[in-house]
Order: C-alpha cells, then sequence, then structure tokens
C-alpha cells in the first residue's frame, strides 16, 4: 500500500512556522488535528479522483495558510492512496484511524459500505457527502454516518422530478420506459429501490442495465439501449465509464439531451474528451463551477498564487475540485462546532467531532462568510437527520463547458423518509443495534 506523506511546512511563509505542523508521530497526535485523506490518484478512475482528493487538499492548505488552523489548534493530514479498490480503502483506515482525531471520507460506496460496520467500535465519524448508504441519512441507528447533501436516492428522485417537469408531470411518465446504465457495484446499485418505487408510483418502464466495473466496454449494454429505445436514460458511472458511455450513445445514434447523469457523472472529465459528441447531456449538480466564488479566490491566494498547489491552476473551481472544497470545508466546520461546546483551542476528538458534524448548522449569513455564497444552500443536521440537504439542480454541457440550470429540487420526504426508515430498522434488525434515544442525542 502506497502512503503518502504531506508536508504542510511549504507553507509557513504565508502563515508563520508557529502555526503550522507537519504529519507528525502517533504519540504526538494529541497536539493537533489530524485529518486522514483516503485518495484515488492512481488507476482507471485517477481522472475523477485526483480533482475531488485536490479540492479537499487545497482547502486544508488554505486554512493553514490563512488562518493558521482551526480555532488556535495546527491541523495536520496525510495522504492515503487506495486505488478506488475496497481493500485497500479499509488498509489505509486501519492504518490511519488511530493517528485521526476527526473523521474519514472514504470517497467510495464500497469502502463505506465495508467501514460502515467498523465505524461504531472504533468511534469514527464517516462523511459521505452525495454516495454511500441512502439509509445512513437517519442518524437514530447510523450514529458514526454523514451523507451531507444527498444520497443517491435522493439524486434519482430528483432526476425523476425533472423529466416529470419536462414532460408536463410526473402524471405523463405513465408508459414511458426509463432505463438506469448503472456501474455494477454498490455504488451504481444503490438508486435502483427510490426508481422501483418510482416506477411502481407513476407507471413508467423501468430497464435495468449493469455495466462491469471500470466500465470501458459496453457495446453490449448499448446494443440493448439501441433496441428498446428508451425515453430516457439515467447514467449511474464513475470515472472512464461515464465518457465512454457517452461515447457509446453517440454511436448508436441515442440523443444526449434524454440522458441524464448522477452528480458523480458531471464533471469534466466525463464530457472533455466526448467535446460536442456530449452537447446537451444533464446531470445532476450538488455544486456550481468557476473561478469567481470567495472561496475559490481565497484558495488562489493563499495557496496556488504561493506555488502550493495541489494540482494545476485551471483545475481549481472545476465541478469535483469544487465539491472535494465543499467536503472540507463542513469537516472543517463540524471541528469548528465541537470547539464550541468542548473548549476552542482544544484538540478535539473523534467522538467530538463527531457531535459536532451532528450539529452542524449553516445558514445563509455563514455560508456567505465562508466564501460560500452561490456555491451551495444551507445545510443543518441533527440527530434525526444527517444528510442535512437535499437540494440539487441539473446542469447541462453545452460542448465547452456545464451551464447550470435555474430551478433548484428538492427530495420528497414522503417517498424518502418511509424508505430510510424501513432500511435503517432493517439494517438494525441485522446488526443488533438499538435505535438511539433522546439522551443519546444530546452526547
Amino acid at each position: 500500500m502506497k502512503l503518502k506523506s504531506l508536508a504542510l511546512a511549504a507553507a509557513a511563509a504565508a502563515a508563520g512556522a508557529a502555526a503550522l505542523t507537519t504529519p507528525a508521530p502517533a504519540q504526538a497526535q494529541a497536539k493537533e488535528q489530524f485529518f486522514p485523506l483516503l485518495v484515488y490518484r492512481t488507476g482507471p478512475y485517477a481522472p475523477n479522483g485526483t480533482p475531488w482528493a485536490n479540492g479537499k487538499l487545497d482547502y486544508l492548505k488554505m486554512v493553514i495558510a490563512r488562518d493558521g488552523g482551526i480555532g488556535g489548534v495546527k491541523v495536520a493530514y496525510e495522504e492515503c492512496e487506495t486505488g478506488y479498490a475496497t481493500d485497500k480503502g479499509v488498509e489505509c483506515y486501519e492504518r490511519l484511524k488511530g493517528k485521526t482525531n476527526t473523521f474519514f471520507d472514504p470517497q467510495s460506496t464500497g469502502i463505506t459500505f465495508a467501514l460502515t460496520d467498523k465505524a461504531p467500535g472504533d468511534k469514527m465519524p464517516l462523511m459521505t457527502l452525495g454516495y454511500g448508504l441512502s439509509a445512513s441519512q437517519d442518524g437514530y441507528v447510523f450514529k458514526w454516518n454523514f451523507p451531507y447533501m444527498g444520497s443517491y436516492w435522493t439524486g434519482a428522485d430528483i432526476l425523476i422530478q425533472h423529466i416529470g417537469k419536462k414532460e408536463g408531470g410526473l402524471a405523463k411518465l405513465k408508459g414511458k420506459k426509463i432505463t438506469l446504465v448503472y456501474h455494477d457495484s454498490p455504488f451504481g446499485k444503490e438508486p435502483i429501490p427510490l426508481l422501483q418505487e418510482r416506477a411502481k408510483m407513476h407507471g413508467f418502464d423501468l430497464q435495468l442495465i449493469p455495466v462491469t466495473a471500470p466500465g470501458v466496454e459496453q457495446k453490449a449494454a448499448w446494443l440493448q439501449v439501441r433496441q428498446s429505445r428508451p425515453d430516457y436514460v439515467l447514467l449511474w458511472g464513475w470515472g472512464v465509464m461515464n465518457s465512454t458511455a457517452l461515447k457509446e450513445a453517440q454511436a448508436t445514434g441515442y440523443p444526449r439531451d434524454k440522458m441524464y447523469g448522477v452528480w458523480w457523472s458531471g464533471a469534466e472529465p466525463d464530457v472533455k474528451d466526448v467535446g460536442d459528441g456530449a452537447k446537451g447531456y444533464n446531470a445532476l449538480a450538488l455544486n456550481p463551477s468557476g473561478q469567481s466564488f470567495k472561496v475559490i479566490q481565497d484558495i488562489l491566494k493563499n495557496v496556488h498564487d504561493k506555488g502550493q498547489g495541489s494540482g494545476p491552476k485551471d483545475e481549481v473551481g472545476s465541478v469535483l475540485y469544487m465539491r472535494g472544497v465543499i467536503i472540507q470545508m463542513l469537516g472543517v466546520e463540524a471541528v469548528k462546532r465541537a470547539q464550541e461546546r468542548f473548549g476552542k483551542g482544544k484538540v478535539m476528538t473523534s467522538e467530538q467531532v463527531r457531535w459536532g458534524m451532528e450539529n452542524l448548522a449553516l445558514d445563509q449569513k455563514k455560508l456567505d462568510a465562508l466564501g460560500f455564497a452561490g456555491v451551495m444552500r444551507p445545510l443543518s443536521a441533527s440527530c434525526a437527520d444527517h444528510m442535512g440537504s437535499t437540494w440539487a439542480r441539473i446542469h447541462t454541457w453545452d460542448g465547452a463547458k456545464w451551464v447550470m440550470g435555474a430551478d433548484w429540487y428538492q427530495a420528497d420526504e414522503q417517498i424518502i423518509k418511509p424508505m430510510v426508515k424501513a432500511a435503517a430498522d432493517k439494517y438494525a434488525a441485522e446488526k443488533k443495534i438499538t435505535r438511539r434515544t433522546a439522551e443519546d442525542c444530546q452526547n
């Protein structure tokens, strides 16, 4: 397993040597807030995993350079390369869990599934923004999981809402054919229960076409699409699977404007190589892209302009880079929230950070102050709801850039909540977990 230790001393000129630290031996970790960074900069998913990782890393670097740490506490970090492989992800977790006092962002649904059973015993929070187990929205059962901003159930629900709106109402979906082309993995299978529920409600025909990972071979899948000629195709892909799907759609003549991807199928690496061939393709968007946002300007000023950037400057502000920035901001703010209760200037434990994540509340005023105006909607988590926000938009590739749609959609709680509770109850029964009490929610 390849481990990368990343020194923070390079930012000393900006923040002063006293405010900085480097990844330190385990016995010294109590003096600093340590962030483990599971990444995949190698393998077939590297083009998508790298900007995501760089966004997280650059935000931490900015916090160190601009703020000198978090609430007067020094910050350290270490990357561990997973290659998107579940076994390597578990290895990274086991290697770093004894050093960290914050949380893990597994960067993979498969790794999340593997770690969910481990997290309670280790008292280790997992942040899975826009991925992972949809049922983990239920904080009464999943005490240590935080699927901030959305799950694959909320995403699939929003896509059906949007398609229904295009057709003139959800009732118009009756008799339509909707095909899900999905990554044959826990990630790709996760939206299926929600889509099946919506299909029952609205009477559309749901076709499921799995694609073997990593997804470089899809001719058989798109032959099925060509034969069935669905009204819409939903793409639940990652990495090279996305661009391959768009190329196959072009080759088979399937209209790209009838294709809708999940928010992991709607970034620059997915469409750049296809160019005009992907024109009209749509995808869910948890966040916009661009370099005009204040937080991005702060990163450019405090990190990249000083030669400390984790990747190329023109990548800064791209879709997945921005998502990494959001993830790391939420983690830093959770630490700050924990400090409000347990002591500013103190290093927080992973249990205290978990409380901070559960009690995180970012209104628009707070987001604006953090430089995130226009980047995301307010988020407020609770013991009952570990997601905090279920809103998303649709953006469309115009052949050169992503163009954001104006409409915000919120997942339908009347559909989502019963499904989440039923799935959480089933998990609790299988794992012999007792739902948390009101008293436990205070701790």
